[in-house]
Order: structure tokens, then sequence, then C-alpha cells
């Protein structure tokens, strides 16, 4: 591994599906303005919840992407 630098960006992915489908969600839409995302942490998992269901899943992420040297 060289030497790299990262910075980190938080955002929130939802989905009706999944929680998975709400991480894909929130990488698919950061990728298309940032370059060189390399990994993902997830930080909190709620959901909102409509007449006793789950309507919504939320995911908060941080991504990590790397600065081009």
């Amino acid at each position: 591994m060289s030497d790299n630098v990262y910075a980190v960006s938080k955002v929130v992915g939802t989905s009706k599906t999944s929680i998975e489908d709400a991480v894909q969600n929130a990488i698919a839409t950061a990728s298309k303005t940032l370059k060189n995302l390399d990994w993902f942490e997830v930080k909190e998992t709620r959901g909102l919840i409509d007449e006793n269901k789950v309507a919504y899943y939320q995911v908060a992420l941080e991504l990590g992407f790397r600065y081009e040297k």
C-alpha cells in the first residue's frame, strides 16, 4: 500500500427496500461528484415507520476518498 491521503464525507442513503439498497444508493449518488472513492463505514442505521410497518431504511455512512497525488 502506498502513502495515500484520504478525506471523509458523511452521507445518508435511503431506500424503501433494504439497508443494503440504502448503502448502494448513497454510494452511487456520491460517486457522481466524488472521485477516488475507496471505502465506506456504516455509522448509523435507522428507519421510518408508517402504519406499523417499515416505510424507509436510512443508513448514515462515512465515505473515504483518496486525494490525487
